[in-house]
């Protein structure tokens, strides 16, 4: 494998240089930003989930054939009742480019697929779930990486990345009941106090060794009839699931140590996007992702395919998108709960203890993965209109899944006072069963949103 990706590179790299180059002209520096505050509140959890001010400086500088791009973020305020402070280096990479070549090397964020909010082919960019922020873009956290792009055609484009150090994706399960444990679930364990027993301990990612890192390439072509791609990734998944790092029994319950846990993976992935006459567009996507020994291991998911099909159409004056989102999961067990044994000895108890333990875990994690049935069914909708002469923007994101029965709306109204000011309001409302993700994270991510922006 590791000779496979570097004669990879090799020839994509030697295509370049042996590419006829057209020098960026003159040499240019430009700088461009925006100084914002943000509040979102009203949950149920936190009053002020989050509040902070943030300062965002982007450079181009471009010299012939040499190009720098950052997008550095200062941000101050409190998250969750905590205080945070830092500098985040959202995108800094340096590299050439020309007509037909590119190779950058640095902290960069790439996105794959033509569908929008779920992308089966986006296996590169990790997020930040629990980062509230009135646009989802900002959750999108960057790799170092080395990419590179060949474009031997108009229209047709070969990329490659390689990304040495794996980043994980960032969730706050930490901040709410991770299970519900209660004296119902565990029988004759209702005599404990089952309550404040999971504790997170730190994240547990591969070593820092070329063998773990991802690479990932894609054959794409964009022509006026259609679009498309092929790719594919071989890498540790930055949607990671959770393993149980040890139980403690020395205070009577047992204390359970939960830690992220990042999986290995290989995924096969497409995509597509077809006008239908002036006012549609046909978009479809899908990607099969192998895992090993996820009977085993259960932060493994089991191999699934995951497919998008959706339309983009104008009408009423409003761009819609629909989308229809599934999922098959192979070789698909279903769970089955212990059953607490009757006059059991210590021991026994014990044991179905540590099978409850197994069992809540594999469970949650399905819930993470989407697998806790053999297929998953979810609707998607975006509904954007632009008034009084494209000054004020009015959009809403809906979601429900079929299948777990969770669903959310996100509703944003958008208002350009001026060239260099704007202001939005919006909120952002989930539901779930008991027991399901959304229900879970409700009480953090419920409330609603306001944002006043300097842009300049």
């Amino acid at each position: 494998m590791k000779r496979i990706v570097f004669l990879c590179v090799l020839l994509v790299f030697n295509m370049g240089i042996r590419a006829t180059a057209q020098e960026i002209p003159d040499p240019s520096f430009s700088m461009n930003g925006y100084g914002r505050g943000v509040v979102f509140g009203g949950g149920t959890a936190y009053s002020l989930a989050s509040v902070f001010s943030e300062l965002s400086l982007q450079t181009s500088v471009t010299k012939s054939s040499a190009l720098l791009e950052t997008d550095i973020r200062f941000r101050t305020g409190m998250y969750f009742n905590e205080r945070k402070t830092e500098l985040q280096i959202r995108e800094l990479y340096a590299g050439y480019k020309s007509q037909k070549f590119d190779a950058f090397l640095g902290n960069q964020i790439v996105t794959w697929g033509r569908t929008e909010g779920f992308s089966p082919t986006n296996n590169i960019t990790p997020d930040d779930f629990f980062f509230l922020s009135p646009d989802p873009n900002d959750q999108k956290l960057s790799n170092f990486m080395l990419k590179m792009n060949y474009r031997p055609a108009l229209g047709v484009g070969l990329e490659l990345v390689v990304i040495p150090f794996y980043k994980m994706s960032r969730y706050r399960f930490d901040l709410f009941d991770m299970f519900d444990m209660s004296g119902s679930d565990w029988g004759g364990f209702d005599q404990f106090d089952m309550s404040n027993i999971i504790d997170f301990g730190e994240d547990m990612v591969p070593e820092k060794i070329l063998a773990n890192g991802s690479y990932a390439a894609r054959a794409d072509v964009d022509f006026s009839a259609f679009g498309g791609s092929v790719s594919w990734f071989r890498g540790y998944d930055p949607y990671h699931g959770f393993d149980v790092v040890s139980v403690n029994w020395s205070t009577g319950k047992p204390v359970i140590r939960i830690a992220s846990m990042p999986y290995l993976k290989t995924s096969i992935g497409a995509d597509l996007d077809v006008p239908i006459g002036s006012l549609m567009i046909f978009k479809a996507e899908a990607a099969y992702n192998h895992t090993r020994n996820p009977n085993n291991k259960i932060f493994i998911p089991n191999p699934d395919i995951s497919y998008v099909v959706g339309l983009e159409t104008s009408l009423w004056g409003c761009m819609i998108l629909g989308q229809y989102i599934g999922k098959y999961t192979f070789d698909y067990t279903p769970l089955s709960e212990p059953q607490m044994p009757s006059e059991a000895s210590a021991m026994e108890l014990l044991q179905y203890a540590e099978e409850m333990i197994d069992y809540e875990t594999r469970l949650f994690n399905r819930k993470v993965f989407n697998q806790q049935e053999r297929t998953n069914h979810a609707l998607f909708l975006t509904v954007t209109r632009m008034f009084a002469y494209d000054v004020i923007t009015a959009e809403c994101t809906a979601y429900y899944n079929l299948t777990s029965n969770e669903w959310f709306v996100r509703p944003k109204l958008s208002w350009r006072v001026s060239d260099a000011f704007m202001a939005s309001v919006g909120g952002n409302y989930m539901r779930g069963k008991d027991k399901t993700l959304y229900s879970y994270s409700s009480s953090l991510m419920n409330g609603a949103f306001a944002e006043l922006k300097v842009i300049f």
